[in-house]
């Protein structure tokens, strides 16, 4: 293992130089696909690094999560491809220059995609805590499909930050499994909790009211699942075994709201794959049994998803049309969203004893209704997968329903403004 020191000054995306940076180039090949961890797992110094070295890198591939540090810009193209499962965060603005390819994968398929060489990964970069009193370093704030590319990649390079939170959760990685390790001080990028508006805390009325006691809870990321947490203080021994861990989580674990206590598996733990959120997140989960991070081939399996009892999966959408249909990924022809794992868990949710799936939406994106005729992007989870749908007006619960019955309760929880143009469009094509 070879260790060494990268300095930025605070705010450069792209430094000239790199003087006190090991060389990347004498690990990274020409036709390399090189991986990272998403949002706050970034390892923002090497991805400098990267790009600062790219013109020596050239042509190498890079598969992207959610995009937080403000690193990757559209002119890098002259050396990278771009590849990611989501149109989230840092990468819209990939997307909008034409330069993000895009896979649309099911977030349970990722591992074997990778295991199988079908989604090659050469080089995984990591953010790692700092090591434990047996000296082994923890990924910190990811595992997902991590887990994967540490056990199948050629190299191994790794930022170990002091303010990385050490978690529980396979791997555990010795010096010796590193090739090469980089200190880092760096800021952690700001990510202000959102806040709730009104629209949001209805929705989370809404959706509260779906959860009942000693349920189990998988959330996305944003205003909505905060909102929805939120209202439910009242609630009873709560469970999570979710993709993602943010601060409302960690603020109902701290209430005793979250207790995992009647969870039908991996009772007494939290259960996530990737910890989103601010600093208050961090410190919750530094060094906290009751959380562990997982690797997806467990947080999104499907036979692990069918045991648990009482699955209520919340997520969002960009737009539903009247028969039921879900557009998650494009939003005016640019690719915003994901396949992920919106399905994976949607599916377990309606297949779980107890269990509600459930897509949680405003109504309107500024002038335009997100209960639709006719989706203007894919669609990401067909009618044939009933979910409830949750806008600030209500609940539509298509379980059950024929298409003519959904088409009220789709448009009963529209905007007002769209209800009697939805009635119209939908006489004319039904």
């Amino acid at each position: 293992m070879n260790h060494g020191a990268c300095t930025f000054p605070e705010g450069e995306n792209a430094p000239a130089a790199l003087s006190d940076c090991p060389d990347l180039a004498n690990l990274i090949r020409p036709g390399d696909t090189v991986m990272w961890g998403q949002s706050h797992a970034e390892p923002v110094t090497l991805m400098r690094a990267l790009v600062a070295q790219r013109e020596r890198l050239r042509r190498i591939r890079i598969f992207l999560g959610i995009g937080l540090a403000d690193v990757l810009a559209p002119e890098h193209a002259d050396a990278f491809d771009f590849l990611a499962y989501c149109g989230s965060g840092s990468n819209r603005k990939l997307a909008r220059a034409g330069v993000l390819d895009i896979l649309p994968a099911h977030y349970s398929q990722l591992p074997g995609l990778i295991r199988s060489g079908a989604l090659r990964i050469d080089v995984v970069m990591l953010h790692v805590s700092p090591p434990d009193g047996q000296g082994r370093y923890s990924l910190g704030l990811a595992r997902e499909y991590l887990v994967e590319a540490v056990r199948n990649a050629r190299t191994i390079i790794a930022e170990v930050h002091p303010d990385v939170p050490w978690t529980y959760g396979e791997p555990y990685l010795r010096a010796s499994d590193i090739d090469l390790l980089v200190e880092s001080n760096i800021s952690f990028p700001d990510a202000p909790a959102p806040v709730p508006g009104p629209v949001e805390q209805a929705i989370g009325q809404h959706v509260a009211a779906l959860v009942v006691d000693g349920a189990t809870l998988q959330t996305g990321i944003g205003a909505i699942p905060d909102a929805v947490l939120a209202q439910l203080r009242d609630r009873r021994d709560l469970g999570i075994h979710s993709g993602s861990i943010g601060d409302g989580v960690a603020a109902l674990c701290e209430a005793g709201v979250i207790t995992n206590a009647r969870k039908s598996i991996d009772k007494g733990i939290t259960v996530g794959g990737v910890i989103i959120g601010s600093e208050r997140v961090r410190r919750f989960a530094h060094r906290n049994p009751a959380l562990v991070l997982r690797g997806t081939e467990y947080t999104h399996s499907p036979d692990v998803l069918r045991s648990i009892h009482r699955f209520v999966a919340i997520n969002s959408a960009v737009e539903v049309d009247l028969t039921g249909q879900v557009n998650a990924e494009v939003a005016g022809g640019t690719y915003v969203g994901a396949v992920g794992g919106i399905g994976d868990f949607l599916r377990a949710a309606q297949f779980s004893p107890g269990g509600v799936p459930i897509i949680a939406l405003p109504s309107t994106a500024g002038r335009h209704s997100r209960i639709v005729m006719q989706l203007s992007g894919p669609v990401t989870i067909p009618r044939s997968d009933a979910c409830v749908i949750v806008t600030e007006y209500g609940a539509a619960d298509l379980r059950g329903l024929s298409l003519a019955q959904r088409i009220p309760r789709l448009i009963a929880v529209a905007h007002p403004d769209h209800r009697e143009r939805l009635e119209r469009e939908a006489r004319q094509n039904y």
